[in-house]
């Protein structure tokens, strides 16, 4: 009892000195702010009054100490103790009184923040966003804390509540909020020596859990006292008491009950009860049995010890110790705590992630979407704690088909890569030559790299001694079969390793709407994280000269599909860096044809001389105009080049700018997100398409057509209706054209493209390697028809197989109507088809090709001329 008696005295004097020296700082800070303020007249003119009051409150006190001796027997045995008495009283309630009172208002903010009336009454739970497909599946979630909230009681299991109540608080029921009976039994335990256990209520952890009493930071929060040891922990337990205290009177038993189970942390990354049942047992919490109650609620003690995954052993004997102490409170008969108590754990795992599910590149794109609309429009907005339900625009089906196109197709690319370069290393010039020293330049920009500098400083032979010689296992994406592969690799080993991978992306667009249906950024994310449909950009080649021909036909030149073109040298005088030169570009096959074609056989074929002499005519800055006007937004300058996709662009720009096609002339832009709702489903924000004229309707119809050449005319996409691609013919008219698309390489075949288009549906396809060094040297087998074309058909093969997605499947596009399109567009010609890409081979001055400033290329300024 003395030593009690003994720490409470300490303890009143720590608190006694720290807020003396608080209010001595305070009142000091104070004094010199009314100097500065009023000035020192009128401060002591303040002090004169202060001092005045003072005066009068000691003639106070005396008169009443003259009143009580008047009174009282001073000479009394008991006099002076109980006068003690009386004064340790007063002054304790008065400091009760007072530190309640300090809690409360954080007064001097000694005490830091409590919850408000509006916290109390709408407590804000930290809980994950929802992301769903417009067809109503869940995609995926945000999550720092993985919690969803269940919002009825009945929807938990009643042995759930049963265990909860028995385990943490048996007089859940009968107490306001604090059990003074528990703590009474603490009080005995600790006096005895012996473990009673704690005091805490459920609604006292509820407080604790909901509004983070103990994890607040800073002076305004966690208050002066905060921060003095021992007094902290007692203003954090006053601020739980009181607080659960109101919570009682805010809400009933079974709100509390609900509110809790939703609150706790039950380890492996859930939180709440709802996730915890679906991780460990996967199920529903109102389907949990009485065995897998206790097992959760036993966790509640410590997260890790009693951890069934982790700690099986230990679980089973805490789930026991739960299930006696309802068999304790008459919950369970002794028969059923006998039979309950042999079960084995029964567990059935199903952890969540993050990047659980399909679209992983997709998810990303909307979290950076949703975080700039955000700031955009003033918002606070938290995706990882708001619970908020985004209704993306994505078919669940259509992403799962081009996932499995992507990645089914890349393995069959990535064959033919590694058999290409077969005893060879990928990184090479355009002319096949391997790039020396490229491994080395990039194992140096790693992260590894960089610490292995600092930690060997001044020896170099250390640090690539651990970068090539130091091997470890570890998990690597297959390049063989599906999924991943354990190896013993070295850091450097991986850099060439993954090195050797092609990469790829996808999307796909509702043109009519905007609506982006599938999103594949590349190979596995998590595995590569770079985005390829709209982070990453390269030079489109050939897919970028249905611009110029746009700009041809309904720019001010007026042109006409039939207007017949010469397939000759085309040279022109450019100036680059103020040196003149000249430019002669190529065609793929590095020969010239001499014959006079309509400009929809030229495209069909994807001719470069008369792309580049149309460029000429209508000129760049139109060209560039129309690019803009249609979506573009990547930079570009109105060179000579232009039309042959020497500027680097995204995936996502070219199939937004592709819409108008197919739209009758009016572009779309893409859209991901339809609608964004709160917790509590009441929606936001509703998205709609944003949508332009941007050319023609005659000119898009007329463009449209003139694309379905280079698959159904011999062009250089004649390939998606071979074979098994025989099934995406329309049944009811076989050779009705229903496709219209282009294909497009670089001229060192770094990037292999294929944009195609239904009457319902844009896709787009992209291949290459990450670093444009990484390539095939042939046309055979790098151009965008045997690299990005296949990934499309496989694409559209699945779709129009799956009977569910009937709207998707093509259908033959309206013919041209004479009387509608006034311009000519019935013309024939023949010749035979075309490689799709430029030969690296046949010379050509191409350095009006080179990027604009700011964009990173690893190739010569003349080997990034647009291919077909």
């Amino acid at each position: 009892m003395k030593k009690i008696v003994q720490v409470i005295q300490n303890l009143w004097v720590t608190i006694k000195a720290t807020l003396l020296q608080v209010l001595h700082w305070l009142w000091k800070m104070i004094d010199q702010g009314l100097v500065r303020l009023l000035g020192e007249e009128k401060v002591a003119t303040f002090y004169k009054q202060l001092d005045f009051l003072k005066e009068k409150y000691w003639d106070s006190r005396e008169k009443v100490d003259q009143f009580i001796e008047s009174k009282v027997d001073k000479e009394a045995t008991y006099y002076p103790t109980i006068k003690r008495l009386w004064k340790i009283c007063g002054w304790t309630i008065f400091a009760g009184v007072f530190f309640i009172f300090a809690i409360e208002t954080n007064f001097l903010w000694l005490t830091g923040e409590m919850p408000s009336v509006g916290e109390l009454q709408n407590p804000k739970l930290s809980q994950s966003s929802e992301i769903y497909s417009a067809d109503g599946v869940l995609l995926g979630k945000f999550f720092t804390e993985n919690r969803t909230p269940i919002r009825d009681y009945n929807q938990l299991s009643p042995y759930l509540v049963k265990a909860l109540v028995a385990t943490e608080d048996s007089r859940f029921y009968q107490h306001s909020g604090i059990d003074y009976k528990a703590w009474a039994g603490v009080a005995v335990g600790m006096l005895s020596g012996g473990d009673r256990g704690g005091g805490s209520t459920i609604t006292q952890q509820l407080a604790k859990n909901l509004f983070k009493t103990r994890k607040k930071q800073g002076i305004l929060k966690k208050g002066f006292l905060g921060y003095v040891p021992l007094v902290n922990k007692l203003v954090i337990k006053t601020k739980e008491w009181l607080t659960a205290i109101k919570l009682e009177r805010y809400y009933t038993k079974n709100e509390i009950i609900l509110w809790y189970l939703n609150t706790v942390d039950f380890g492996s990354n859930a939180y709440g009860i709802k996730v915890a049942s679906k991780t460990y047992f996967n199920t529903s919490p109102d389907s949990l049995k009485v065995q897998q109650a206790a097992v959760l609620v036993g966790m509640q003690k410590a997260t890790t010890t009693y951890n069934p995954i982790l700690n099986p052993e230990k679980s089973i004997k805490r789930r026991n110790t739960v299930l006696a102490q309802m068999q304790k409170y008459g919950y369970l008969s002794k028969a059923e705590l006998d039979s309950l108590q042999d079960l084995p754990l029964g567990l059935n795992r199903h952890e969540e992630s993050p990047y659980d599910g399909t679209g992983n590149y997709f998810k990303v794109a909307i979290a950076k979407y949703l975080n700039e609309w955000a700031k955009d429009n003033e918002i606070e907005l938290d995706l990882y704690r708001d619970g908020l339900k985004i209704i993306t625009t994505i078919d669940s089906r259509l992403q799962t088909y081009a996932e499995d196109a992507v990645s089914e197709g890349m393995r069959s690319v990535q064959k033919t890569f590694d058999g290409h370069w077969s005893g060879k290393n990928p990184w090479a010039d355009e002319k096949g030559v391997e790039i020396p020293g490229f491994i080395d330049t990039v194992a140096k920009r790693t992260e590894y790299y960089k610490a292995l500098v600092k930690r060997f400083p001044n020896n170099q032979d250390s640090v690539w001694y651990y970068m090539k010689s130091v091997k470890r296992k570890m998990w690597v994406y297959s390049r063989n079969g599906l999924g991943e592969e354990e190896r013993m690799m070295s850091a450097y080993d991986s850099i060439q390793y993954y090195k050797r991978f092609l990469q790829a992306g996808m999307m796909t667009m509702d043109p009519y709407t905007g609506h982006v249906k599938a999103w594949v950024g590349g190979l596995d994310f998590k595995y590569f994280k770079y985005d390829h449909v709209k982070q990453g950009k390269r030079q489109p080649g050939s897919t970028f000269k249905p611009f110029v021909y746009t700009a041809a036909i309904d720019g001010p030149r007026n042109l006409s599909p039939c207007t017949e073109m010469k397939d000759e040298p085309f040279e022109i005088e450019v100036e680059e860096k103020g040196e003149k030169k000249i430019w002669r570009p190529n065609n793929a096959d590095g020969h010239f044809s001499y014959a006079t074609m309509p400009l929809r056989r030229a495209l069909a074929k994807s001719i470069n001389s008369i792309t580049a002499r149309l460029t000429d005519e209508v000129g760049p800055d139109t060209v560039m105009y129309y690019a803009k006007t249609m979506g573009i937004s990547s930079p570009m300058r109105p060179v000579a080049s232009i039309g042959l996709g020497s500027f680097d662009v995204s995936l996502y720009e070219m199939i937004g700018a592709y819409s108008a096609f197919i739209n009758e002339g009016i572009h779309v832009e893409p859209m991901i997100i339809q609608e964004i709702q709160d917790q509590n489903g009441k929606v936001l924000q509703h998205f709609d398409p944003e949508t332009k004229r941007v050319i023609r309707k005659e000119s898009a119809m007329l463009m449209r057509s003139m694309l379905e050449g280079p698959i159904y005319e011999g062009g250089t996409a004649s390939s998606l209706l071979w074979n098994d691609g025989a099934v995406l013919m329309p049944a009811k008219n076989k050779y009705a054209p229903a496709f219209a698309g282009k294909t497009g390489t670089t001229s060192n075949h770094s990037d292999g493209w294929f944009i195609g288009m239904t009457n319902s549906l844009i896709t787009g396809a992209w291949v290459g390697g990450d670093d444009r060094s990484i390539h095939f040297r042939s046309g055979a087998l790098g151009e965008g028809s045997k690299t990005a074309l296949p990934l499309y058909k496989r694409f559209m093969i699945k779709v129009v197989n799956d009977p569910t997605l009937a709207m998707y499947k093509p259908v033959a596009f309206d013919k041209l109507d004479p009387k509608v399109v006034r311009k000519d567009f019935n013309c024939s010609y023949y010749s035979p088809a075309l490689p799709d890409s430029l030969s690296s081979e046949g010379g050509g001055n191409l350095d009006s090709l080179s990027a604009p400033p700011g964009i990173e290329t690893d190739v010569k300024p003349d080997s990034t001329s647009g291919g077909n």
